[in-house]
């Protein structure tokens, strides 16, 4: 039997899904973009040029810029768009879903208004409960190509994850899962905001004892902003948590470390954004996790200088002496 699965938003991460799911034979799968020249592109190209270059798209794969086609008698959707545009996109939609359609989100980012994570405004704007998240190390660059990929799909109902899980798996993408939907998500999106730090970091040059120490007390940061909100600690060391942010602050595809490398060497950030051709999702997250840390009282001394050298002008080096200077204290999270 054929399941017809649509793939929203034909960036890197949503062309690399759709070919992992155009793999089995079962599966009709169509992949939408907002913009009609990107799909002519990509249909007279058999390549996503833009965002993966020299990997060639399944020829059982269909590209289309009309919802209602795409989303016609549609069993799962996979919603690829980022969290700044994402409310607006699915509101302009307009096309309804069935009430047993599945919803997947690879979406990493907190919403700046609301401070909705990304399965929150799918259900808002959709109407749909059948909400989980796919997050972990992977970056589509490499498992477009069929490199090896462990993740993790996380949500609240258990034949969803199950159902998620047997559609995504396969020899070469791995496919966990984990009840705790609220910890997967949010550190899908505070990994992004230690990755810019990191990326100062190397920027400057301070090696990789700095790094390593970064990305440790990173982790510490992430896991105490997610346990304040209610999220279980252990999420976070696995793949969406310290997995994940292994791979976004080491790896020459990660967009939020490259753009921190940016402003690091020197160059503002609407430099460092050019440079990198738009703005990383850890930019808008970060003033997000700033403003809510704030509210709730929460401890966040990486994400906060992040946020002063993003958005108040603090130079590089004097938020690494904030940091640095901090009084000494127990490594011991209970302190």
């Amino acid at each position: 039997m054929t399941r017809k699965i649509a793939v929203l938003g034909s960036g890197g991460m949503g062309t690399g899904c759709a070919l992992v799911l155009a793999e089995k034979p079962s599966h009709e799968v169509w992949l939408w973009s907002h913009d009609t020249s990107r799909t002519g592109e990509m249909q007279q190209l058999a390549e996503n040029r833009r965002y993966l270059p020299g990997i060639p798209l399944s020829p059982s794969l269909r590209l289309s810029s009309s919802a209602p086609q795409v989303l016609h008698d549609v069993s799962l959707v996979v919603v690829a768009i980022p969290t700044k545009y994402l409310r607006d996109t699915l509101q302009n939609l307009a096309v309804p879903l069935g009430a047993e359609t599945a919803v997947v989100s690879v979406v990493k980012g907190i919403e700046n208004s609301t401070f909705l994570r990304p399965s929150q405004i799918i259900t808002e704007v959709l109407g749909t409960p059948r909400v989980a998240t796919l997050c972990g190390p992977s970056h589509a660059e490499e498992f477009a190509r069929r490199l090896p990929c462990s993740v993790v799909v996380a949500g609240l109902e258990a034949e969803l994850l199950r159902d998620a899980q047997l559609c995504f798996n396969s020899d070469r993408f791995r496919v966990y899962t984990n009840r705790d939907l609220l910890g997967v998500e949010l550190a899908g999106a505070l990994k992004n905001v230690v990755a810019i730090a990191a990326g100062i970091s190397d920027g400057l040059g301070y090696g990789d004892n700095a790094k390593a120490g970064l990305l440790s007390r990173g982790l510490v940061e992430m896991t105490r902003f997610g346990v304040a909100l209610g999220a279980d600690p252990e999420t976070f060391v696995g793949l969406a948590g310290m997995g994940d942010l292994i791979t976004t602050c080491y790896s020459p595809y990660g967009r939020n470390r490259r753009v921190g490398e940016e402003i690091g060497r020197g160059r503002s950030l609407t430099q460092a954004a050019q440079a990198i051709h738009g703005v990383p999702e850890g930019v808008t997250t970060c003033r997000a996790v700033h403003d809510l840390a704030l509210t709730r009282g929460i401890d966040m001394p990486i994400c906060s200088e992040v946020y002063r050298v993003l958005f108040e002008g603090k130079s590089p080096q004097a938020a690494t002496d904030s940091l640095m200077n901090r009084p000494p204290r127990s490594e011991a999270r209970h302190t």
